[in-house]
């Protein structure tokens, strides 16, 4: 079914990345780490569709988007990126298969942290985030979704980790203080090893595709029960 939606209020989150705030249709529901197909409401875009995940809490009288614009496409999140308050958003029934299944470790890639959003948020809410820890993997301290809020809510357990800022001076790359609290490089199984102290518990990955089958098969290697390891399939 589709539902025309207005947009209320737009905010920007980071250089690329924008959160818009959506008339929520009379009876629609979520469940935190699912999404829907949402299209422009504008000639010759309403049938372009993309898959978006919703950032707010089910029981907000709004929906909420998260959206980084990729400019250079020139397609959907481009489109997006230009409406203003007022226009409208087409959306869909919900879908996805991402959903918390208990206290483990949240590794995220750029936009995949999307998903991970309203679980973190509604875990929070209910002073349940105990027990879990996000891993954050972002090309630089600049690309970093919601950052404040994350680092209010998990404190010592968000762990960012960056590949094109190093506080040592090497092939052009941005310089940071070494005291700066990230890591550097990429997630992969040395960096995993380090910092997961144990396989046996939940996994929930999300990032571009290679990222989350590198990182399944990781853990999968070092003994993650396939059950407990949660992505968008």
């Amino acid at each position: 079914m589709e539902n025309i939606a207005r947009i209320l209020e737009i905010n920007q989150v980071t250089h690329d990345v924008k959160s818009f705030k959506i008339e929520k249709p009379s009876g629609y529901s979520f469940i935190p780490g699912q999404a829907t197909d949402v299209s422009v409401n504008k000639p010759g875009w309403e049938k372009e569709l993309r898959p978006f995940t919703f950032t707010c809490l089910n029981d907000q009288p709004y929906l909420e988007f998260t959206i980084k614009r990729y400019a250079d496409h020139k397609g959907v999140t481009d489109q997006v990126h230009r409406l203003n308050v007022g226009d409208g958003l087409i959306i869909r029934d919900v879908w996805g298969a991402i959903a918390y299944k208990g206290p483990g470790y949240f590794i995220a890639g750029g936009a995949g942290i999307t998903p991970f959003i309203a679980i973190l948020r509604q875990l929070h809410n209910d002073n349940k985030l105990q027990g879990n820890k996000l891993i954050f993997a972002n090309k630089t301290s600049a690309d970093i979704i919601y950052k404040k809020e994350l680092t209010n809510m998990l404190g010592n357990d968000f762990i960012n980790v960056l590949s094109k800022e190093h506080p040592l001076s090497q092939n052009g790359n941005t310089l940071l203080p070494k005291n700066s609290g990230y890591r550097y490089g990429i997630i992969d199984e040395a960096f995993l090893l380090k910092e997961i102290s144990s396989f046996s518990t939940h996994f929930y990955v999300c990032g571009p595709d290679k990222m989350i089958a590198d990182i399944n098969g990781i853990l999968k290697k070092n003994g993650a029960d396939p059950e407990q390891v949660v992505f968008e399939k």
